[in-house]
């Protein structure tokens, strides 16, 4: 039986209506993906949030006859509350109240596989929980199934504050192993010269899809917010033979917790180290602008922003009108179009011929090795065998910074 939700959400002068109504279709959606039922949704116009209740006096009213009217189980704040609000709420309305963050750990916790991505989410949930302990006892005492009380937020966590303080050291110390195993395999990806491509963008843009798509795999796709948490790594192999890693990175969304940006921070790292971006976007998103804003300003927080990049405007099949994109290089896609794939490739690669170097190179058929590296690490235009000279001429473009090109120059 899903949970019945009431939303309440305070609209403050310097929100936009449009960047408001994202957000609380935003926080709808979150509530779909974490199983409950949103049956209505309240909002004001505040100069600023109330600092004991969020809301006013007078809305508080009106919230809880809806709370008794629609047999609410649980109301969620558009915005994150403090220790008091939570408490001052939950002691008038009589329900469990949670916030936005919350919500977000709580889908977060029941989509993390790996080790290390359930980790992160512990810490979070834990970071966040720690300023909020003082008078959630009840609300602790209380705690059964529940959107906002999965993941490790079921421990008896109202025992200790001290507790919870040697749990974070712990993790911490235990992540800080994890990344570091984590740098040695990224360094050994580095000295073998593999080229690398992280896919990025707003939560369910559709990236998974083009992961499995171009890597004919089967990763998790599901049209659910944040379906994919922990970075997968696969090999490809571009039309002209190249091969490159690529890797599926978390979804990025607008106002995430702040605990989180810090614990997913090591797994968005995956995209500093890569060579090239490929910017998904959901083309037929009515909020696309704003999502390829908030993707853009956390590469730019990560020192990503300039890797070069390819914006892959996707669900091209769900567009009902002319679209123009506002980011170049782009190309339009349907992720289910096998050759929309095919052109997609093809349009890093021709983005790579512009970066790269052109090369020509002879070589003798006994270096197999190396014919098979240039024809594997490079873009190979053209490979012929001169029955004359009895060698191999190849022809094609090199990243300047590969050490191929010392063996070029000595040529």
């Amino acid at each position: 039986m899903s949970e019945q939700i009431l939303i309440v959400a305070v609209k403050k002068p310097e929100q936009t209506t449009e960047r408001f109504k994202s957000s609380l279709d935003e926080l709808t959606s979150l509530s779909k993906t974490a199983g409950g039922t949103v049956k209505k949704i309240m909002t004001q116009n505040r100069n600023r949030i109330h600092p004991a209740y969020y809301i006013g006096e007078g809305k508080m009213e009106e919230i809880a006859e809806q709370i008794a009217e629609l047999e609410i189980d649980l109301v969620i704040s558009n915005d994150e509350l403090s220790a008091g609000q939570l408490r001052n709420l939950g002691e008038r309305f009589g329900v469990r109240i949670i916030d936005r963050s919350q919500l977000i750990l709580d889908i977060f916790a029941t989509r993390a596989n790996t080790k290390e991505g359930k980790l992160q989410v512990e810490l979070a949930q834990l970071q966040y929980m720690l300023p909020r302990l003082h008078g959630q006892g009840l609300a602790l005492s209380r705690l059964g199934a529940g959107i906002g009380t999965r993941g490790p937020g079921e421990t008896k966590l109202e025992t200790d504050r001290r507790h919870i303080r040697q749990r974070i050291f712990d993790i911490k110390r235990r992540l800080k192993m994890v990344v570091g195993q984590r740098e040695q395999y990224r360094n050994r990806r580095k000295s073998n010269h593999v080229f690398q491509i992280a896919i990025v963008g707003y939560t369910n843009a559709g990236k998974s899809t083009l992961f499995n798509r171009i890597t004919r795999s089967q990763t998790l796709e599901e049209d659910q917010l944040f379906a994919t948490l922990d970075p997968l790594t696969r090999k490809i192999q571009f039309p002209s033979g190249f091969r490159s890693l690529v890797t599926d990175t978390v979804g990025f969304l607008q106002d995430l917790p702040t605990s989180l940006i810090a614990s997913f921070r090591s797994t968005l790292e995956e995209v500093t180290e890569a060579d090239f971006i490929l910017h998904v976007v959901d083309a037929s998103h009515p909020d696309q602008e704003q999502h390829q804003d908030t993707v853009l300003t956390l590469l730019e927080e990560l020192g990503a922003h300039s890797i070069p990049m390819l914006t892959v405007y996707n669900k091209q099949d769900l567009l009902t009108e002319e679209f123009i994109p506002a980011h170049h290089p782009s190309i339009l896609i349907s992720a289910f179009d096998e050759r929309n794939i095919q052109d997609l490739l093809a349009k890093v690669e021709a983005i790579l011929r512009d970066e790269w170097v052109w090369y020509r190179t002879i070589l003798d058929p006994d270096q197999g090795k190396l014919i098979d590296r240039f024809a594997h690490e490079t873009i190979v235009d053209e490979q012929v065998y001169d029955e004359e000279q009895m060698k191999y001429l190849m022809k094609g473009f090199i990243r300047e910074s590969h050490p191929l090109t010392s063996q070029l120059k000595e040529q």
